[in-house]
């Protein structure tokens, strides 16, 4: 019995020794993973791919829609001498199409597409009338866009009244009376329009008669029939409404932006589709003062001549106008409408400030004028020369925005932003500009122009975002002292010898 249980225990004891063997020759454990040190973690920046401003110096959740958070470059992987300049790779650049320009001024001259319809002139219309108390019997002009002509008979009709004076004329021709009588009788017919012809058959036949043509006394297109035949008419009653075409207007609307553009006596050509071909010009007689408050469109009315009559009210009509805005006669700075980033309330552009460094680019907020449809006036943030990107800043604004930096959708301006005055140290062209560039690249600084005379710098400030000594220390760290920051002698020393605007002891 005791040899049978040493005899199973040394079994037992050979099959654990073969397991652990096996175990050593047929499975190897995988090294321990390295310890994660609190500065690994630090070296990279986490944020949401729906929240870009959410920066986070550890991995987690998005605090606003609960998404995993994504690693970002870390601000040491890329720090840059200005804090909101973006940089873009060349192959990302070369991916976005970026193009940049130089800004550059002019006159500003506006391309105006119009469209409108011919009009008759209002000033011409003109009304055929009775002149004497009658009956009409037959109607010698039926419809409307029927032309009549001065002296052409447009209705017959009979009249009592005109019986009488024409025997009263018979009359005083036949007893030789005082010629002043027989002038007075046919003076009288003549004030009922009757034509020196019809007095003078009158006196010839000496037959009174009720019955008389009617003759026009205007000419044009009649547009509207009044009276119908066995009415009654009396002096002065409407028969036909006539519209003289000699002279029509253009009538063409134009959108709120392109009132400065528009003025009385510019000239304007245009073409009709109906007359292929051929181009009319006028002069802009009248600029309406009301915007229609449906179609937010103001009708310019153009005053063309039409001896022909090939223009007919109705017609569709194009114009293409160049014109300068109302009393602009100064160059101003123009970019293209392409570089500019516009959320409503701001217009954004992106600056290379260095053409040795084109892959780093610097927002700026500008003040915008009026549209020239492909370009934009620009009434301050800007100055001619400088490099701006013409196409591609919508690439370079999103790269801002996952990098957590301003960009076109944050950092809007307040709404009560101020101006302030901050004085600051330079002496050249030199130091104007990167005074300037450090000021408008601060958070919350609309606008920043620099005074070599009094030395002082005018903001633009949006003030719950922006402070005077917060634009003072950058400023000073560059080397310019500033307010109440010294800049330090190592790193005014550094400037070049134009910038250094201290007194030597």
């Amino acid at each position: 019995m005791k040899k049978e249980t040493i005899k199973k225990h040394a079994l037992q004891l050979l099959f654990l020794v073969i397991g652990l063997v096996a175990g050593r020759l047929f499975f190897v454990s995988s090294p321990a993973p390295p310890a994660v040190t609190p500065d690994a973690v630090l070296a990279r920046a986490w944020t949401c791919s729906m929240h870009p401003n959410v920066r986070q110096d550890a991995p987690g959740t998005c605090p606003l829609c609960g998404m995993d958070l994504v690693p970002v470059e870390s601000e040491s992987e890329s720090a840059d001498d200005h804090p909101v300049a973006t940089r873009l790779s060349p192959s990302a650049l070369a991916l976005a199409d970026v193009r940049v320009t130089r800004v550059s001024d002019g006159i500003p001259v506006k391309e105006l597409s119009l469209h409108g319809v011919i009009r008759r002139d209002e000033r011409l219309a003109r009304a055929q009338v009775a002149h004497v108390k009658g009956r009409v019997e037959k109607l010698l002009v039926h419809s409307p866009g029927e032309r009549v002509r001065r002296g052409d008979p447009v209705a017959r009709l009979t009249s009592p009244d005109l019986l009488n004076a024409r025997q009263e004329l018979i009359e005083a021709a036949r007893e030789g009376t005082d010629p002043a009588i027989l002038e007075a009788a046919r003076e009288k017919l003549r004030l009922w329009k009757l034509s020196d012809a019809q007095i003078r058959e009158t006196e010839q036949s000496g037959v009174a008669s009720p019955d008389v043509e009617m003759l026009a006394d205007v000419e044009g297109i009649i547009t509207a029939r009044r009276v119908n035949e066995g009415d009654y008419v009396a002096p002065g009653s409407l028969l036909f409404e006539v519209a003289d075409l000699s002279r029509v207007w253009a009538v063409f609307n134009a959108y709120e932006e392109d009132l400065p553009y528009l003025h009385v006596g510019a000239t304007v050509e245009y073409a009709l589709p109906a007359l292929p071909g051929k181009r009319f010009s006028g002069k802009i007689a009248l600029v309406e003062p009301g915007v229609d408050e449906n179609t937010r469109v103001v009708a310019a009315r153009v005053e063309t001549p039409n001896p022909d009559g090939e223009l007919a009210p109705g017609m569709y009509a194009r114009a293409t106008v160049r014109a300068t805005a109302r009393g602009a006669t100064a160059r101003q700075v123009i970019i293209p409408a392409s570089a500019v980033l516009w959320t409503g309330r701001r217009s954004l552009v992106y600056t290379r400030p260095d053409d040795n460094d084109p892959t780093r680019f610097i927002p700026r907020d500008v003040e915008l004028g009026p549209s020239l449809g492909d370009a934009y006036v620009v009434l301050s943030g800007l100055r001619v020369g400088e490099q701006i990107v013409a196409r591609g800043a919508f690439a370079i604004d999103a790269s801002a925005q996952l990098e957590g930096k301003r960009s076109m959708m944050n950092d809007a301006p307040d709404d009560d932003a101020r101006e302030e005055t901050l004085p600051v140290q330079g002496l050249c062209e030199m130091c104007r500009e990167r005074v300037e560039e450090i000021a408008l690249g601060m958070t919350g600084v609309r606008a920043a122009s620099w005074d070599s005379q009094t030395r002082s710098l005018a903001l633009r400030l949006a003030p719950r975002s922006a402070t005077l000594d917060a634009i003072a220390a950058a400023l000073a760290a560059a080397g310019h002292d500033a307010g109440r920051f010294k800049a330090d002698d190592e790193v005014y020393n550094a400037l070049p010898a134009c910038c250094k605007y201290r007194d030597e002891p």
